[in-house]
């Protein structure tokens, strides 16, 4: 069984096209935490592709595993 690298997707509408300041962020869509990259860039990238229309949209990939264990070397990209 492999490593959990914890990965958690999320994403919301930005304030503006060169920020990533999220304009409401009671709004923000918590997609879920994933146990690796690979399953949290499908989860990500369904959504992405689900609001392509809203140019404003971001959904984004957080590597918590790295900030749980910034030590940690895991050679995943």
């Amino acid at each position: 069984m492999a490593e959990q690298l914890l990965h958690l997707v999320f994403g919301g509408e930005l304030k503006s096209f060169d920020s990533v300041e999220f304009r409401d962020l009671s709004a923000i869509d918590f997609v879920g935490a994933f146990p690796d990259y690979a399953s949290a860039r499908e989860a990500w990238k369904g959504k992405a592709l689900a609001t392509v229309d809203n140019a404003l949209m971001r959904y984004v990939i957080v590597h918590a595993h790295k900030m749980l264990n910034p030590e940690h070397d895991d050679h995943e990209h």
